[in-house]
């Protein structure tokens, strides 16, 4: 097929005038490279960048495929701080913000791919920046936010807090001004999370009722006496949960909590009252300027406008950087069901400075396990919670296909072919990325529906919730009623994760819950209070047939209106998590595992990690229903279980996990744990105990190819 490319130039020439013309004929005429872009006037509102100039991954295509379709040769659009909203954009004339930008790619993505272009700086967003259906890439186009070369750019939820001044001088707290109303729960100081002020206080000092805490020790009497005190929280984390409840007032010697978060955090398993960990639960008061005692501690008076900091050893506030966040969240990408945001793309950009303000209402948080709480009134609430529903009740059991999920600083949903690469996850106050997570975790309202999304060689860290949560935990994540709800596609790969949920310490660093064929490859996990990459949901109560041991009566979970015995699959399957090394994990729970498995997963794959440094705790956990599991020719440095399958033994003969197999995996300490028998038909295969450090070749092979690959030249 043949051009008449001179028929392109004069129509070109015509059209420069008419920006709407000259956008539909410019990428023939640059594709068949009858016409250098570098000579090209560029027509009003549309700059053209040069071949030099662009990216590898924006260049023609080949000749071949030229003949087939012109290459999306980028309308590119440039931003800085340093810029004005009045200039067009163009290369040497960028817009100052990123709304002005929107703006201009929605005015030519129908017939361009679209490259943003930010300058080196700090973007300070009013409100989160959310982008819908109009913004992604349009009729086969592309759009792309990216980092000029060299640049770091920062997409900001805070505000700078500057004029430190002393407040006490015998205790070296300082005071800043900031808004008044404003009432964060993280700080962040010289790029570190500071500490909300809490103290921590033995159980043993206390009494738990339904309608609070009885104080029993005398020396903590002295909580009556703080003002304030309907901002006082209290904090539980034990065996497996890190739950908070709101103070309502403190009076003598009767700490009254607010509801329904108190009551919510009394039912269920591993309650505030009755933890399964009992005395070795660790119970905080927080949010106190009487408890602003150790360097890193800080204090907000939303009434007064103050803000309260005790400088950490080696620090001069005059010198220090010190961000409040102002937003819940940062990026919304959301489209509409059936109608999916395409072709987005956001690369070498940094996401920052975020706080989660849920647990500051009445609700508290009731957390349940890695991000996912009851909230709202629960129907027949038990006359004695705590007698009778903290190991469950029939009470709890009809909430739990209710429970929300927390809202990521960035969140995906309704969404396909979405790319982050190269970018930055930090001083995030709740989980950082959010992909098709339910429509309770995302402000735009939209749910699931999210496919081929890859996050890929980015850096998480200084987080106060996990790094990435994929899927949904509602009845619609995992039996959706339109196929095209299901969430698919995912693949995390070379990324570096550490230093997260430090707040929330309940959030697994890689949570999936419900998703068909996610892809968890060559990341590196560590210092984690929890899990390291935890994937399903449900504990196997969704999948066909059910979980048996939900039906005795003591449990009743399909006793309750809504929780069905399902007869087909739920979309979990195919998961894939290899090649990763996981280190460093643990550090706050029992439960759990570095690698953690719920539910039925068929075609699931656990291969080739290195998993160590986590003393006494379990490399691999098959925790309840977990089947058609596949861990093999992984290695296992100094651990407690190097594997771990919970069967319900109590529940036998019924069998809620079966047709596991571990094969060809090393360990040199621990052991493996649980029902591996030919009655369920889970199988230990060719495992080999090592000594010490004494791993043979194979091994070593494993170890040296685990972790972040590095990028291609």
């Amino acid at each position: 097929m043949r051009r008449d490319t001179s028929l392109l130039e004069r129509g070109f020439a015509r059209a420069v005038a008419r920006p709407g013309r000259a956008t539909a004929i410019l990428p023939l005429l640059l594709a068949t490279g009858s016409v250098n872009a570098a000579q090209l006037p560029s027509p009003p509102g549309i700059p053209v960048v040069a071949e030099a100039e662009r990216p590898n991954s924006e260049k023609a295509f080949s000749a071949v495929e030229i003949h087939e379709r012109p290459a999306p040769v980028p309308v590119v659009f440039e931003v800085s701080p340093d810029g004005s909203d009045n200039a067009d954009g163009a290369p040497g004339r960028p817009f100052a913000t990123l709304a002005r930008a929107q703006a201009a790619v929605r005015s030519v993505n129908a017939t361009h791919s679209v490259t943003v272009r930010l300058a080196e700086g700090v973007y300070r967003l009013a409100k989160p920046l959310q982008f819908s259906v109009e913004d992604g890439g349009q009729n086969g186009y592309v759009v792309r936010w990216e980092a000029a070369k060299g640049a770091h750019p920062v997409l900001s939820g805070g505000q700078p807090i500057e004029g430190w001044r002393r407040a006490d001088t015998a205790r070296n707290i300082w005071v800043a001004d900031i808004p008044r109303g404003a009432d964060p729960r993280q700080l962040w100081v010289n790029d570190r999370l500071a500490h909300r002020a809490a103290v921590e206080a033995p159980r043993k000092a206390f009494a738990f009722h339904d309608w609070g805490i009885e104080i029993l020790d005398p020396a903590w009497r002295f909580l009556a006496d703080l003002p304030d005190q309907t901002r006082l929280e209290v904090e539980n984390t034990g065996f497996f949960t890190d739950r908070r409840a709101r103070v309502e007032s403190i009076r003598g010697d009767r700490i009254v909590l607010a509801q329904p978060g108190w009551r919510n955090n009394l039912i269920g398993y591993d309650t505030f009252a009755r933890p399964v960990s009992g005395d070795r639960a660790r119970f905080f008061i927080a949010n106190a300027l009487a408890f602003v005692r150790a360097g890193g501690d800080w204090w907000a008076d939303p009434v007064r406008g103050k803000l309260y900091y005790k400088p950490r050893d080696g620090e001069v506030m005059a010198a220090s950087e010190v961000v409040m966040p102002r937003l819940e969240a940062l990026v919304s990408v959301a489209g509409k069901p059936g109608k999916p945001v395409r072709d987005l793309q956001f690369v070498g950009l940094s996401f920052q400075h975020t706080s989660w303000l849920g647990p500051s209402s009445p609700e508290g948080y009731a957390s349940q396990q890695s991000g996912s709480f009851l909230s709202g009134q629960v129907p027949d609430y038990p006359s004695d919670p705590i007698r009778d529903c903290s190991w469950g009740c029939w009470a709890f059991e009809s909430m739990r296909n209710q429970w929300r999920q927390q809202p990521a600083a960035v969140q995906v949903a309704a969404a396909a072919r979405i790319l982050f690469e190269d970018t930055e996850f930090s001083h995030l106050g709740q989980i950082a990325l959010g992909l098709g997570n339910d429509a309770s975790a995302n402000l735009s309202g939209a749910a699931l529906e999210t496919r081929s999304v890859e996050v890929v060689r980015s850096r998480f860290r200084d987080l106060a919730g996990g790094a990435i949560m994929v899927g949904g935990v509602s009845p619609d994540a995992h039996h959706p009623p339109r196929p095209d709800q299901a969430v698919r596609d995912i693949v995390i790969q070379d990324n570096t994760i550490q230093g997260v949920s430090q707040v929330y310490r309940e959030q697994a660093a890689i949570l999936v819950t419900y998703a068909t064929a996610s892809v968890i490859l060559h990341n590196e996990v560590s210092d984690a209070p929890y899990d390291g990459i935890d994937v399903g949901w449900g504990w196997g109560v969704n999948d066909p047939g059910g979980n048996t041991a939900y039906m005795t009566l003591a449990r009743g979970y399909y006793d309750q209106p809504g929780n069905r015995v399902y007869d087909t699959p739920t979309i979990l399957r195919d998961t894939v998590i290899a090649g990763n090394r996981v280190h460093g994990v643990k550090r706050w729970f029992p439960d759990g595992g570095a690698i953690y498995h719920l539910s039925a997963d068929p075609g699931a794959l656990i291969a080739e990690n290195h998993v160590y440094d986590v003393p006494g705790g379990i490399g691999v956990y098959l925790d309840e229903g977990s089947r058609y599991v596949t861990v093999r020719d992984n290695v296992f440095d100094g651990l407690g279980l190097w594997v771990n399958l919970n069967a319900l033994d109590g529940a036998y003969p019924r069998r809620t996990a079966a047709d596991n197999v571990a094969r060809g995996n090393w360990h040199n300490a621990g052991k493996a744990n649980g029902s591996w028998s030919d009655y369920a038909n889970n199988r230990l295969i060719d495992n080999v105990s090592v000594e010490g450090q004494a791993w043979p070749a194979p091994a070593r092979e494993v170890i040296a190819r685990a972790g972040p690959r590095p990028a291609k030249p």
